[in-house]
């Protein structure tokens, strides 16, 4: 079949791209608004685009005709922590997608322990096994919906003791979860290991 999508409205196109680029890594992130409330929320348009600095890349867009509260939040404070949740924490990451008001704080709300960040002032979240320090470094708008890319630096890891072997990590053990279409999620199936190829050195280091 063909689709063309100069015919389809912006929920239509969203519905058939978020089936087609699966499974999406969850950035699961907390940011502080200028009232100091602890917002949470998942986002799987989620990548690395750097790794010298470490840098993440996540597209926030609206909710009706107003960005959602990371967006404000990190564009006010430049701060921010992404975390990587596992199988146990599934349903609390779907349950901080409900849109709240600004005034309630998704972590209060799931009853989520927090944690003390060394170089952000937000907090992170106590049972994930990847948090990740961000600061803020660009913000490119996109479309004709204005989705924001939010390019920020990792400032600091915080990984869960046993899951780095040999200055990896093992993702089995992290047991990551994944987003699909729809109120849908994955995890890891088979892990198939290949020969190794060559490829020339990243750095030095």
């Amino acid at each position: 079949m063909r689709i063309d999508p100069t015919e389809l409205g912006a929920e239509r196109i969203y519905r058939l791209m978020t089936g087609i680029v699966v499974p999406r890594p969850i950035a699961w992130v907390t940011s502080l608004s200028r009232s100091g409330v602890l917002n949470l929320a998942p986002f799987s348009a989620f990548t690395f685009v750097s790794q010298k600095p470490p840098m993440l890349a996540i597209s926030v867009g609206r909710k009706g005709a107003d960005y959602k509260d990371t967006a404000h939040n990190i564009l006010d404070t430049e701060e921010y922590v992404i975390h990587i949740a596992d199988m146990p924490l599934m349903s609390a990451v779907h349950d901080s997608s409900v849109e709240h008001p600004p005034e309630i704080s998704e972590v209060e709300h799931l009853g989520l322990e927090t944690l003390d960040c060394e170089r952000v002032r937000v907090r992170r979240l106590a049972a994930a096994p990847v948090a990740m320090e961000c600061r803020l470094c660009q913000c490119l708008e996109f479309g004709d919906a204005r989705s924001r890319l939010i390019v920020g630096e990792v400032v600091m890891f915080h990984i869960r003791d046993g899951l780095v072997n040999d200055g990896k990590v093992e993702t089995k053990a992290l047991d990551p979860i994944a987003r699909i279409g729809g109120p849908r999620y994955a995890r890891l199936g088979e892990i198939v290991t290949l020969n190794t190829v060559f490829q020339t050195p990243k750095s030095r280091d």
